[in-house]
């Protein structure tokens, strides 16, 4: 393995930084280990930590595995891109592109094209008569039944020996718990005289067991089997093992009504504990009078228990990686648009990687802007219909008539104007996915014929009386409260039914301020080409009120926010001047100077906005048309400029 950077733009093009420490700074900054002299670069612009990943390279990792290496921005001003998405912390693979200002380096870990194998091999032929075949099925401790088979019957501790490293080469082959379980209640049998065993998962946070497995010598795997609770509490409580014969003799058991009902007379109960962890309890009970447990089985099964506790421990751990590692692949693969490492916004990409390889309809909410759109493409890209065309319909930019048309087209003469055949929406989206936005502002009549589409995917054009089968899959999206919009009469309760199959809530930006960096560098390296201006970078402080306002408009507003900044700014930096003027006004300044500045415009507005309240003697309505602004806007103004405890007079 050789990590390593090569610049592939920028001044240092055909440079190669070899990656031999363990964290390896990246900045301008003659400190940092990679030191590039670049104005587009920051001080310390990002480091990248490879000291885990070597880690994972010794010579007993798992054939095949892939080093982990970590790029991590250090807030720089121009942001960190990985295959041209910002990043804040992210995981590289062989191959990846990384763009640092106007520095383009591709990340290598190895050489794809070197002949040279890793080890190199001896052609001398070393087989002499001496040398000795050792066949698997000749290893005695690969194949302990055979060495069971020919030691005498007397030679217990032996056997017993041979029992437990049969049981310990089986039982850590196996990954899967409750293969793992029933693998070693089988195995068990043949050493201890017992009809009945169970394995018993203790799951602390809901103090009661989370998994029983159950084992009959007669019949096998069988989770009903009866265990007596005040044994198990006792093994748990004390973590002591228990063996007891006689048991109707014993006064403290001999009265619990589940021994009684299955007439056991002797039981073997021992903790399982790895690591000072208590995992359960493996108990044995049997009916039998002649086979009894001893104390050399309660020594044998405690030995077991501590083989048994570290696989099942180990296979815990597997499975919950294995289910990580399922997620975090669902993530990586599923394409789509959006920016944001964020909690929400990781919660998002499983629930779109979950639904989108289904057919079944989903309904997004969330407010304006936040990116419905986008996820209903994502959803689309990422199912069997990605070949098929996306339709995307807004439902509130078109009349009812429109609409209609829209989506199901016409027959030729179907209206006046009506000259040729027209195909609808839904009819060019054959086989593909349709997104309605703004589904709540769809008219009555409109609804009705949805349902009916929804239900038969079937539809006929305007002015026709032939149906048309429609194979398509519905997205639907919608910043409005469709349960009250049902109540209120404006929404049809079975049609909500219908699109609420599968329903997801797209974050608002303030949810996910810890994004608003990622996406305003996103939203700066877009516009500055498109713009074809030159910006280094978003200042601390405008990168401090970013993050502090509330973004009623959410993803949409910042976006134009960045746009505006980069084309009214004059400097090489996103300054807060450059910011829009409501922005400023809801965060604090920087110094004392600005304070004074930006408070005595606060104070100027609220002044003018008691005027206007007073001479319309409180009327908001009022007001706003005095002032020259929609209601909503003065609404907006009295929350941010802090008068909402004001009462005009």
């Amino acid at each position: 393995m050789d990590p390593r950077l090569i610049a592939i733009s920028g001044s240092l093009k055909g440079t190669i930084f070899a990656l031999t420490e363990d964290n390896v700074s990246v900045g301008r900054e003659t400190s940092n280990v990679i030191c590039l002299n670049e104005p587009s670069i920051s001080r310390r612009h990002c480091v990248l930590k490879i000291k885990d990943a070597r880690a994972e390279c010794r010579s007993d990792s798992y054939p095949g595995q892939e080093a982990k290496f970590q790029i991590i921005d250090l807030e720089s001003f121009n942001g960190t891109f990985v295959n041209g998405f910002p990043i804040k912390e992210h995981s590289l693979a062989h191959g990846d592109q990384i763009a640092l200002g106007d520095v383009q380096f591709l990340f290598l870990l190895h050489d794809a094209e070197a002949g040279t194998p890793p080890v190199a091999f001896d052609e001398a032929d070393l087989i002499t008569r001496s040398t000795v075949r050792l066949q698997p099925e000749d290893a005695f401790y690969l194949r302990p039944e055979r060495v069971l088979a020919d030691l005498p019957q007397t030679a217990r501790i032996a056997r017993e020996l041979i029992a437990l490293l049969k049981i310990n080469t089986t039982i850590n082959s196996l990954r899967d718990r409750r293969q793992l379980q029933h693998r070693l209640l089988e195995l068990v049998l043949e050493v201890i005289p017992a009809e009945r065993e169970a394995i018993l998962l203790v799951d602390w946070s809901q103090d009661t067991f989370s998994s029983i497995s159950g084992w009959k010598r007669k019949t096998g795997p069988d989770d009903s089997i009866k265990v007596s609770r005040t044994i198990t509490n006792q093994v748990l409580q004390e973590v002591v093992a228990l063996l007891s014969n006689d048991v109707f003799e014993n006064e403290s058991l001999g009265g619990t009504p589940s021994l009684v009902a299955s007439r056991v007379c002797s039981l073997l109960c021992v903790p399982l504990v790895v690591y000072e962890k208590l995992l359960g309890v493996i108990y044995l009970d049997t009916s039998d009078p002649t086979a009894r447990f001893d104390e050399g089985h309660l020594q044998l099964l405690t030995a077991i228990a501590g083989i048994a506790a570290i696989a099942l421990e180990n296979a815990r751990q597997f499975e919950g990686l294995q289910n990580e590692n399922q997620q975090l692949r669902a993530e990586i693969k599923l394409k789509h648009k959006m920016i944001g490492e964020s909690a929400r916004m990781r919660e998002v990409y499983t629930f779109l990687s979950k639904v989108a390889p289904t057919d079944s309809t989903v309904l997004i909410l969330g407010e304006s802007g936040t990116g419905k759109e986008l996820a209903a493409h994502a959803i689309h890209l990422n199912s069997a219909r990605a070949t098929k065309p996306f339709v995307a319909i807004n439902c509130a930019t078109l009349t009812e008539s429109l609409l209609e048309d829209e989506l199901f087209g016409h027959e030729k003469g179907a209206f006046t104007g009506a000259i040729t055949q027209k195909l609808g929406k839904l009819e060019i989206a054959d086989g593909g996915t349709v997104f309605l936005d703004e589904i709540g502002e769809l008219p009555p009549v409109i609804q009705a014929k949805l349902l009916r589409v929804l239900q038969t995917r079937e539809f006929e054009r305007v002015g026709g009386t032939r149906s048309i089968k429609a194979d398509i899959r519905l997205v639907a999206a919608t910043n409005r409260n469709l349960e009250a919009a049902i109540k209120a009469g404006d929404f049809r309760e079975d049609l909500y039914y219908r699109l609420n199959v599968v329903s997801m809530v797209m974050p608002a930006l303030r949810e996910r301020r810890e994004d608003i960096p990622l996406l305003a560098t996103y939203f700066l390296a877009n516009f500055s080409k498109k713009c074809k201006r030159r910006v280094t970078g978003i200042s601390t402080e405008a990168r401090r009120l970013l993050e502090a306002y509330e973004w009623p408009g959410n993803v949409r507003e910042l976006e134009n926010a960045i746009e505006r900044a980069l084309v009214l700014g004059s400097t090489d930096l996103i300054v807060r001047e450059d910011l829009p003027e409501l922005l400023c006004e809801s965060g604090p300044a920087q110094n004392a100077g600005k304070a004074s500045y930006y408070e005595a415009i606060k104070e100027a507005k609220r002044q003018f906005i008691r005027e206007a309240l007073e001479q319309a003697e409180g009327n908001y309505t009022e007001a706003a048309k005095q002032l020259g602004i929609h209601p909503n806007n003065l609404h907006r103004l009295i929350r941010s400029l802090a008068l909402k405890t004001i009462d005009p007079q």
